[in-house]
Order: structure tokens, then C-alpha cells, then sequence
């Protein structure tokens, strides 16, 4: 089973930049379809941003030209870069595959706020 640890959550002021990491355990990883999820308090867990194996790309239309997905196979790992943080980014940030077939983890909590 993979296990998946977030980090790199913070408070940031608006217009700021984040940068998100999830390391995964097993070398199985790499044939997935990997997704950065997250959950706004009150709100249901949203898909904000996928990657495939091969590194195409698809983003929520709320992020989209602000937030960058990338993932290194050879390290088990998938970032989020996150630009021009807005208040409404604040959430826990979650990764997992799409569609979601490991356990979650602990995510990691972003908070957009001056």
C-alpha cells in the first residue's frame, strides 16, 4: 500500500507563492496518475490540479495559470507550485492518486490570510 506525507503548507499573505511537496513510499508510485486535492473547512474535497506519468497537466479553472503540478518518478514525490495565493486557496491540501486509490494522508494546511 502506498503511504503518502504532505508538506510545505504555511500563512501566507495574499499574492504570496507556496510551494507543496508529497513524498510517497513503494516504486509503484510512478504508474499513476497523481492529483493535489484540497478541503476548504465546510467544503467537500476538491481535485484542484493532476498529472499523469507521462506529465500531462490538468488544473481546476480556479487555478489555473496560478498553480504549476509537477512530479519527480524517480523520487516518489509531486509538487504544487502555487502563485498569486487568494484568500479562497485557503484549505488542507491533500495528494493522491486520480481517481483516488491509497489512503489519505495528513495533508497540509495552507492558509491565505493578511
Amino acid at each position: 500500500q502506498v503511504q503518502l506525507v504532505e508538506s510545505g503548507g504555511d500563512l501566507v499573505q495574499p499574492g504570496g507563492s507556496l510551494s507543496l511537496s508529497c513524498a510517497a513510499s513503494g516504486s509503484i508510485f510512478r504508474i499513476y496518475r497523481m492529483g493535489w486535492y484540497r478541503q476548504a473547512p465546510g467544503k467537500q474535497r476538491e481535485l484542484v490540479a493532476s498529472i499523469t506519468n507521462d506529465g500531462t497537466r490538468n488544473y481546476a479553472d480556479s487555478v489555473k495559470g496560478r498553480f504549476t503540478i509537477s512530479r519527480d518518478n524517480a523520487k516518489n514525490s509531486v509538487y504544487l507550485q502555487m502563485n498569486s495565493l487568494k484568500p479562497e486557496d485557503t484549505a488542507v491540501y491533500y495528494c493522491n492518486s486520480q481517481p483516488i486509490l491509497f489512503y489519505w494522508g495528513q495533508g497540509t494546511q495552507v492558509t491565505v490570510s493578511s
